[in-house]
């Protein structure tokens, strides 16, 4: 017996998504509304060793196929109620030989370990060396590539692991490979191509109906680009290893899911599948529309409300995520990246490359951490809900005139995997001012909202940054993990001085990849178009109107920016001693 036969709305329509992230495969069923019928997640393995970061493709599979079965389970959807899937992962880079086989990316040979995951640091060099070429290319990519970006890493894998490149019939993005294993498609997406590859997707500004953009001819590749770097042999076959074809987001693919991926998932062959999104593309994908309905149009039209946002996809790390209808070219911000995540308009892609990373290393590497961690499991309440408790009590048992003012002579550098935006320095590296010999629980919250802290202010500096240089950001959204925690959205809201708009569903990457299922089905004429139906706004965060908050955290963020300088004078300090 199916569990069509089971359900009470044999009739209904359901769009899936699929998220890959950095510790586990999530898949969700959403509604013709945009509601959450039920989500499951599934563990993945990873594999660390310094600064390399492995993940296996064969787990990441077998985990998403779990992960959909379990949540198709969970929200009684039968197969025929699927009419659409979308996937979003990391921008993670995959390597397969001829047969669709995994070859290995790491120093151990494990064949399993083909896939060097986002995080991945060792191309820092590679990724200098490619910067010093100035190419054209890099100017939409703030100005040098990130060791987060794949050339650096395709470099190192050339130069490091020359059987393994030998071996290596095609390059992929993670999402990409998702979309082409479930499919047969190889056809690669705007999105992942754009923001990671250097490709250049304002090629294609002629080719936006339907029609032309389906399955379209990679011209945006700049050859010279990879000659000059040594990647040469790249370009070989029309692109053939890193992309002959590639499409707008949310495109269908192939003729749907093939026969055996549709077995493996437990869904019906030739379902639709849209062409793929990194998952922060897929958070901002599924709320960026988000509409307040109590709030009275003050605007001239739609596009001066999507150009004044700003969303925050705070997970593992956390990318801020900005359009316009001007292509707008700043330094050290990744972009502008054209139709890379809302069809014809520029993404602006800032990014914090440790975020809810930072915050779990300062917890767990804290004395205090095992004790807290047991009463958190005890009293089944996360360790966030504990910290902020402990910050609530201490206010009230102290003088302190707010929770913020805690922190009045501890400050926090958060570049413990380097600077992703807006200085753009892999090198940088996290501060910790004002540490004492106390080992106690409340030292901890405190270290905790420090961090926190911290990561506000990176925040503004990217906000700010970026409204110095044509936006008009006056808005954030906010999605991911930490937007659960309402310490972490507040002290945002006050850092930056912005409204947080919050979601209604709290799974917006997931919706955001249901919305490529959405628009591969034909269900909507456009992603914009599914995003304006599907995106709804929850509650709403302000700022605090108490001046001494403005005044306190503008205070701590010139003391924030200054921690940077500090590093780089001291840096050249001990450069000039050792040379």
């Amino acid at each position: 017996m199916t569990t069509a036969e089971l359900s009470p709305f044999p009739s209904r329509s359901t769009f899936l998504g699929v998220d890959v992230g950095t510790g586990s495969a999530r898949a969700g069923l959403f509604d013709e509304n945009g509601k959450l019928l039920g989500s499951a997640s599934s563990p993945i393995q990873i594999w660390k060793d310094g600064d390399c970061v492995e993940q296996s493709s064969t787990d990441i599979w077998h985990a998403v196929c779990a992960a959909v079965k379990s949540a198709c389970s969970l929200a009684n959807v039968s197969e025929v109620e699927v009419k659409g899937i979308g996937f979003a992962a990391t921008c993670s880079l995959v390597a397969v030989d001829a047969e669709g086989s995994p070859v290995t990316v790491s120093w151990s040979g494990d064949p399993r370990r083909n896939i060097i995951v986002w995080m991945d640091h060792r191309a820092v060099k590679q990724a200098e060396r490619i910067n010093s070429f100035n190419s054209p290319v890099l100017q939409y990519c703030g100005g040098g590539l990130s060791p987060e970006m794949e050339p650096p890493k395709l470099l190192w894998v050339k130069e490091n692991l020359q059987e393994s490149w030998s071996m290596v019939y095609k390059w992929m993005d993670l999402s990409d490979w998702l979309s082409y294993r479930a499919t047969g498609d190889d056809t690669r997406s705007l999105c992942t191509t754009v923001c990671k590859w250097t490709y250049l997707g304002h090629a294609h500004m002629h080719q936006m109906t339907e029609k032309a953009s389906r399955d379209m001819e990679a011209c945006g590749w700049d050859d010279e680009f990879w000659e000059e770097i040594g990647l040469g042999d790249l370009v070989d076959g029309h692109h053939a290893k890193i992309g002959r074809s590639v499409a707008f987001p949310g495109h269908p693919l192939g003729n749907g899911l093939t026969a055996t991926a549709a077995k493996e998932l437990g869904l019906l062959a030739g379902t639709p599948v849209g062409t793929s999104l990194i998952d922060a593309h897929a958070g901002g994908v599924g709320v960026m529309e988000s509409k307040l309905d109590s709030v009275s149009v003050t605007r001239e039209s739609d596009v001066d409300t999507l150009c004044s946002r700003m969303v925050l996809v705070c997970g593992t790390s956390t990318c801020h995520m900005a359009v316009s209808r001007e292509k707008l070219f700043i330094p050290g911000v990744w972009g502008p990246f054209w139709s890379a995540m809302v069809p014809e308009y520029w993404l602006t892609e800032g990014g914090q490359s440790a975020t809810g990373a930072l915050l779990d290393h300062i917890i767990e590497s804290h004395v205090a951490s095992p004790r807290l961690a047991n009463r958190a499991a005890s009293q089944k309440v996360s360790v966030f809900e504990l910290l902020n408790n402990i910050l609530t009590s201490t206010v009230q048992d102290t003088s302190s005139p707010f929770i913020a003012a805690l922190t009045s002579d501890m400050h926090i550098l958060p570049d413990f995997h380097g600077n992703r935006s807006p200085v753009a320095d892999p090198n940088s590296k996290g501060v910790i001012f004002g540490m004492t010999l106390d080992t106690t629980e409340k030292q901890l919250a405190l270290l905790y909202l420090a961090t926190v802290q911290g990561i506000a202010y990176g925040t503004r500096h990217i906000v700010e940054h970026c409204n110095a240089h044509g936006h008009k950001i006056d808005t954030l959204l906010a999605c991911g993990g930490l937007s659960k925690n309402p310490l972490f959205i507040q002290e945002h809201a006050d850092i930056v001085g912005c409204p947080i708009i919050l979601p209604r569903e709290s799974e917006s990457v997931l919706l955001g990849a249901a919305i490529l299922g959405a628009v591969a089905a034909k269900n909507y004429p456009s992603l914009h178009d599914a995003m304006k139906a599907l995106n709804a706004a929850g509650q709403v965060v302000h700022p605090s109107s108490d001046p001494k908050v403005k005044k306190y955290h503008d205070a701590k963020y010139c003391i924030f920016r200054d921690l940077y300088e500090q590093q780089l004078s001291h840096r050249s300090i001990i450069s000039e001693a050792l040379s």
